[in-house]
């Protein structure tokens, strides 16, 4: 087998098993190394520390698969590889059907990326070592999970970055568009073939559930109590009375009002009705996703409490925030008409902003604003913007839920772009809630590459 040689004065990082080995590090190569082939990794004095695959067309000249010495990535590799990640998920997913069955170099195969969607797979081959054993990848799914089809949805630019076309199509079996799995007791229909990435994000999962302490207990701040109430019959029930002393029959009367941005297929949505929500706002600009939140949400009974909009979350939350300032001026009508100096404001007149409306909960669950390290400037602008409109918009006491799933926006400067918008807001945040990635997107301790997600809970006041 061929050899790389690294550089004397490089990174430990190898040794402390992070999996890649950049071509910088790369002193010189013994033998003749297949494109795509295995190779030994040794240090600049000769002693072996990983087997992985090479290709020089990459910056990431090797991606490690063993820290021992390995033969071949056949069949026979891969269903060992399989059967182990079956397993994780297995002990701490017990009884799902849908979730991340191998999360690539998490699951110590970099480069890829297998789905479970039911008995339906869904595969990314991402690399050029994993392109070139396609076969014995499908061969050795087909052994551990026995799915009724497996579909490839290689259709991704870093593709390219390992000399590779994008594609995508049937590889094994039947596999019908449209899928319908469970999450936290909801049903899903998700698109494996018009979806994005695989079709839906497992990341969440977790802190899609994580949400149901917010879901209830508003009911108070309508004036509504639970009191006893004589029936007809002369039993007496405890039930909820409204300020006029009338019975409330509407079940969700407690529940909070509920804005979802960038919903794609309406997993907060659904997580938010599930767990008691009143009424829920979902939002996102593609109407392909707002109709996919709908087939979700009609799925699981939830279509009496939930509005859909179709809009940029960004222009949405700005005209919100511009309602609520021209409500409170007009509130007051007392300030001069900055048009015209000296007159004071008519309020006879049309509000010239639209909405203006507030929620008891505030999701912003955007896709990544930062794909590599010099976009994180514009990301930070981005981050501060969504986060500044949509805590704006919290009722006083309220939750804002927010997330980014940006590998180079860092936690610590995640929670600093969050500061500086409730600095700017006037607003005092409670963090009652602080999460990762779920159970099926495990992360090697010390490969910062995998803590990408941030998941955080805000409880909203104001300084004043």
């Amino acid at each position: 087998m061929a050899s790389v040689i690294l550089e004397k004065n490089r990174k430990k990082r190898l040794e402390q098993t992070h999996p890649w080995v950049y071509a910088g590090e790369v002193a010189s190569v013994e033998g003749h190394p297949e494109e795509g082939g295995l190779v030994e990794v040794l240090n600049h004095q000769g002693r072996f520390l990983a087997t992985g695959y090479y290709n020089p067309a990459s910056q990431i000249r090797v991606r490690i698969v063993s820290q021992g010495k390995l033969a071949a990535m056949d069949t026979e590799f891969f269903v060992e590889r399989f059967t182990g990640c079956l397993h994780h998920r297995e002990r701490f997913l017990p009884g799902a059907d849908a979730y991340r069955l191998v999360y690539g170099e998490a699951d110590f195969l970099p480069g890829l990326i297998v789905d479970r969607f039911g008995d339906v797979l869904v595969v990314q081959l991402l690399t050029l070592g994993m392109d070139k054993r396609r076969s014995e990848i499908v061969e050795a799914l087909v052994q551990v999970m026995a799915p009724r089809g497996i579909y490839e949805r290689s259709d991704v630019s870093v593709r390219e970055l390992e000399g590779l076309e994008q594609t995508t199509g049937v590889l094994y079996g039947e596999c019908p568009r449209h899928v319908t799995v469970s999450e936290n007791e909801l049903q899903l229909i998700v698109d494996i073939e018009e979806g994005q990435k695989t079709g839906y994000f497992f990341d969440q999962r977790e802190n899609r559930a994580s949400i149901a302490p917010l879901m209830q207990g508003w009911g108070g701040r309508s004036g509504i109590t639970r009191q006893e109430v004589q029936a007809e019959d002369g039993s007496v029930q405890l039930l909820p009375v409204n300020k006029s002393g009338k019975p409330v029959t509407f079940p969700y009367w407690d529940g909070a009002t509920v804005l979802e941005c960038f919903s794609h297929t309406g997993s907060f949505t659904l997580h938010a009705c599930k767990y008691g929500a009143k009424k829920v706002t979902c939002l996102d600009v593609s109407a392909h996703a707002i109709e996919s939140a709908k087939a979700n949400v009609e799925l699981n009974g939830f279509s009496e409490r939930v509005e859909f909009v179709v809009d940029d979350a960004f222009q949405y939350l700005r005209n919100q925030v511009k309602g609520l300032e021209e409500r409170a001026e007009r509130a007051t009508a007392t300030g001069a008409d900055p048009v015209k100096p000296g007159a004071k404001t008519d309020t006879s007149k049309p509000m010239t902003a639209g909405g203006g409306r507030t929620w008891d909960v505030v999701i912003l669950d955007p896709p990544a604003f930062a794909k590599t390290k010099s976009a994180v400037a514009g990301a930070c602008r981005g981050y501060k913007d969504i986060n500044l409109h949509g805590m704006k918009l919290v009722n006083e006491g309220g939750y804002l839920v927010t997330a980014s799933c940006s590998y180079h926006m860092q936690p610590d400067l995640f929670l600093e772009t969050i500061a500086d918008a409730a600095k700017d807001a006037g607003k005092v945040l409670r963090l009652v809630e602080w999460r990762a990635a779920g159970k099926d997107h495990p992360q090697i301790l010390g490969v910062n590459e995998g803590h990408y997600l941030k998941f955080a809970i805000f409880e909203v006041r104001s300084k004043k």
